[in-house]
């Protein structure tokens, strides 16, 4: 994922007053996956597929992330 989709979850978890360990619960991740997700450690940060990212960046395409409207998204 780009940084500003890295971005946009921290502050959302910040905004919910949840820490990274609550998302690994609720994902079912562990703390240390969902930390270099966020983090981009290694390179094993949840990097958008190469072909998708050639295919955004060939038609100027950037992927970005907005609040959902559902009701998970108003839970604390």
């Amino acid at each position: 994922m780009n940084e500003e989709v890295r971005a946009k979850v921290d502050a959302r978890l910040k905004e919910k007053g949840l820490s990274r360990a609550d998302l690994a619960r609720r994902t079912g991740a562990t703390p240390q996956a969902v930390t270099r997700a966020l983090n981009d450690t290694g390179g094993r940060g949840g990097s958008i597929p190469p072909l998708w990212a050639a295919m955004l960046e060939a038609l100027d395409l950037h992927l970005t992330v907005e609040p959902g409207q559902g009701n998970r998204s108003s839970e604390q």
